[in-house]
């Protein structure tokens, strides 16, 4: 199939446009606690109200349905295409909705809700001063931020910018922590898309560099938030929460006194302090002592709380026996990247992996990440689809890969940058 050029213009007006119109939410989709399973951990599907609100989907996931190889599942999404759609937590906004939105930032998040994400996730890292603040990494300023372009601030950077060296051939560089500055200069800082330019003499260039098929479009407000005011936007929004505790560039205990321990404490006394309730939590680490210190002091938050593994798929990693042993400590939830939770059979079809099948038979509820993060799949889909690339070769078998995560390997939620493309498959297939 021939790939159409120029698709990044057609996801620019993805959120001007309702292509489905909107769905009255009744209360009766809304949440309710008495009908959580016998484990206490709370549904995703279930939802808190929030009035009537208006999902808005715009024509990627029509883009991507009709880039589909011919088949029943494209002739069912396509059957799909003039149903209301209402807001649903199978789709998770990943950092918001960062495919044309500064992650992590306020308008990016209410774009996430806006496009039916039920969950959305701020990833929390910590300032100078000890405050929680949404980054994907703690040493990532310098890419999603302005703070290179501002010179007392560059200076405290732990490598200001260092322009490129043509005559060498050095590359720009710059390393900007959150733990850098203080919360009051970090609110001086303005989101933008993530990227740099290599190529840069100056601060002001080293800030370009988005990639082709991302936009700029929307970039041109990137409010900053802390953690707390996350918690609060969410709640005003009538989504549910999946904060990542990010794992520290600074060695623990950082300055001596504040440990790991005092950071994922902190993360969930954020959600006790805004009274919100530990089943519309979803706390998520890379690193399983941060699952088990949950599991063992926040019970509540523990039990829903989200093991992000991307281990290679290892036989000690994929064993029934492993995946087990996680249960058996009380980790109810694991978060592969999509590559790990699929594989392709000696015919070439997609299908569960050894882990998403040994997962399932564990007693193990999956989460995967994530979908849109990649460019256009017309030469395959890069690392988030490695273990499936000789299947990939248009954007329409981003649905096909879905659908295989859904149906056969049983996910119960997915990450999305653009979460109208999860949103439109869930309520088509009424998950």
């Amino acid at each position: 199939m021939k790939p159409v050029r120029h698709w990044p213009w057609l996801l620019s007006l993805a959120i001007l446009f309702n292509v489905l119109g909107s769905a009255d939410l009744q209360a009766g989709n809304w949440r309710d606690h008495d009908h959580d399973d016998r484990s206490g951990r709370g549904h995703p599907g279930h939802h808190p109200h929030h009035g009537n609100d208006n999902i808005q989907l715009g024509p990627r996931p029509y883009f991507l349905v009709n880039h589909m190889d011919n088949g029943p599942l494209k002739r069912r999404l396509q059957a799909c295409s003039k149903k209301p759609v209402k807001r649903t937590a199978f789709s998770i906004g990943h950092r918001g909705a960062p495919l044309q939105f500064p992650e992590h930032t306020r308008e990016s998040y209410i774009a996430a809700a806006r496009m039916g994400a039920g969950i959305v996730e701020c990833d929390v890292a910590f300032t100078k001063d000890r405050q929680l603040v949404c980054r994907h990494a703690q040493n990532d300023l310098a890419t999603t931020t302005n703070i290179v372009t501002l010179p007392e601030l560059n200076a405290k950077c732990t490598q200001p910018f260092v322009p490129a060296d043509p005559a060498s051939g050095t590359p720009a560089s710059a390393e900007c922590r959150t733990s850098d500055i203080t919360l009051a200069e970090f609110k001086q800082l303005k989101g933008k898309m993530d990227g740099y330019n290599p190529q840069a003499t100056t601060p002001e260039a080293f800030v370009e560099g988005t990639p082709g098929w991302r936009t700029d479009l929307y970039a041109t407000e990137g409010t900053l938030m802390t953690h707390r005011e996350s918690i609060a936007l969410f709640k005003s929004l009538g989504v549910k929460f999946t904060p990542e505790l990010k794992a520290p560039v600074e060695d623990m205990p950082f300055e001596g006194d504040y440990t790991q321990e005092d950071y994922a404490r902190q993360m969930i006394q954020d959600y006790r302090d805004a009274g919100v309730d530990p089943r519309d939590v979803w706390p998520q680490s890379f690193q399983l002592e941060d699952i088990l210190f949950w599991i063992q002091e926040a019970p509540a938050f523990g039990q829903q709380a989200v093991f992000l593994d991307q281990r290679p798929n290892e036989p000690d990693v994929t064993s029934l026996a492993y995946l087990q042993s996680l249960k058996s400590q009380g980790v109810n939830i694991v978060a592969p990247p999509i590559w790990k939770l699929i594989d392709l059979d000696p015919y070439g079809e997609i299908v569960p992996s050894d882990y998403a099948r040994h997962a399932k038979a564990a007693g193990l509820d999956m989460i995967a990440w994530s979908m849109e993060r990649s460019g256009p799949l017309a030469e395959g889909g890069g690392w988030y689809y490695q273990s499936v690339n000789d299947a990939i070769n248009n954007d329409g078998d981003m649905y096909t890969v879905l659908d295989v995560l859904a149906r056969d390997v049983g996910v119960m939620a997915i990450f999305s940058d653009w979460p109208a493309t999860v949103t439109y498959y869930a309520n088509c297939m009424k998950l």
